[in-house]
């Protein structure tokens, strides 16, 4: 884009970088907001944008400007959105999925098990086209509500309460039920049982129900982590860009649920012990790569994690509070504690940690 030349803000989200200073502009049909370093600006053109532009009509010019759209920790250029758009105008007969597919190819975007990022690739396209920065060919299909479609059904299942010794149920038989027919009843129990509920994960995941003697009695899921969690990556020591080439290395355990007729003392330690020691190789089998750190988060107004201690995990630190869709630093949600656990002794040097 020409440095020189103005351009015309229509009501869509975009980020800027105009002389060293990122300019964060956000314009809905609700609110609008311009913020930037106040020492960048005079004080009365200061004043004047961070005036509420609701249904403000006005268009809004900014000069010398570059286009540098972030997803999901990628930065795409003016020079990718051409590049794009090209590929849009040299592929007319495909529709939106095949072009995610095409987008694959013609990028490299693919997981470590060789499958291409099509949702991640599908999606960064929707945000270029819903910004006005390409434009995608007509839907041909509307998908229904992923939320209502996925719901599990709550479970009416009950067994009658397990009240015995640990060394009296062992060993425990640990299942691996994503793509199984199981996966149902694992989703049902999440539904039923914990406080959160079953959300369904997107990304690399991994679920697994526990039993004794044949009766369910624990359900785990783990997924991939998320990308910003300050005091783990301090722990950790990586940079940015370490981070995000070995992000795929770290999973998450989103839901941990002893389901009520388990009462079993210390089965949450035993079964977190005996995860740990198969997780990587189940997740190698699944996705071609293994998992070398474990992380989870504790709500302490709820828990105070006692089982995640007693298997030897690490307290990391405490999150601020700030959601991934937050568009400022204010905390937005409880905090919530930190826990770590390496699965090898060398886990900075397999991170990229030098």
């Amino acid at each position: 884009m020409n440095r020189h030349h103005a351009l015309l803000v229509t009501p869509l989200l975009f980020s800027w970088s105009w002389s060293g200073f990122r300019i964060r502009m956000i314009v809905s049909f609700r609110q609008a907001c311009l913020t930037w370093p106040k020492s960048a600006c005079g004080a009365a053109f200061s004043a004047a944008v961070h005036k509420p532009v609701a249904f403000y009509s006005a268009p809004c010019y900014l000069c010398g400007v570059d286009v540098e759209v972030r997803y999901r920790g990628r930065v795409v250029t003016a020079d990718d959105v051409e590049r794009i758009r090209k590929l849009i105008a040299d592929h007319p007969s495909l529709s939106r999925r095949g072009l995610s597919l095409k987008f694959c190819e013609v990028w490299n975007w693919v997981q470590p098990n060789g499958a291409p990022r099509d949702m991640v690739a599908r999606g960064l396209l929707l945000e270029l086209h819903r910004r006005g920065l390409i434009e995608l060919p007509a839907q041909k299909w509307v998908p229904r509500s992923m939320l209502r479609e996925h719901r599990p059904q709550p479970s009416i299942l009950t067994w009658l309460p397990i009240e015995e010794p640990l060394v009296a149920i062992r060993p425990l038989e640990i299942r691996q039920v994503r793509r199984t027919s199981e996966e149902a009843l694992f989703n049902s129990f999440i539904e039923t049982h914990h406080y959160l509920g079953y959300i369904r994960p997107v990304g690399e995941h991994l679920k697994y129900l526990i039993s004794a003697k044949g009766v369910p009695i624990a359900c785990m899921s783990w997924s991939s982590a998320p990308r910003h969690i300050g005091v783990r990556d301090r722990f950790i020591g990586w940079t940015q860009e370490v981070r995000r080439q070995n992000m795929h290395l770290v999973a998450y355990n989103s839901r941990f649920l002893i389901l009520p007729w388990g009462r079993v003392p210390h089965l949450a330690s035993h079964v977190l012990g005996l995860i740990s020691r198969r997780i990587s190789a189940d997740w190698e089998r699944l996705y071609h790569h293994p998992i070398v750190f474990l992380e989870t988060f504790v709500d302490p107004e709820r828990f105070r994690g006692t089982c995640y201690r007693a298997a030897n995990w690490i307290h990391l630190g405490v999150t601020k509070g700030v959601g991934k869709a937050s568009r400022t630093m204010q905390p937005d949600r409880s905090l919530k504690e930190v826990l770590g656990y390496p699965l090898v002794p060398d886990f900075r040097k397999r991170l990229g940690v030098t």
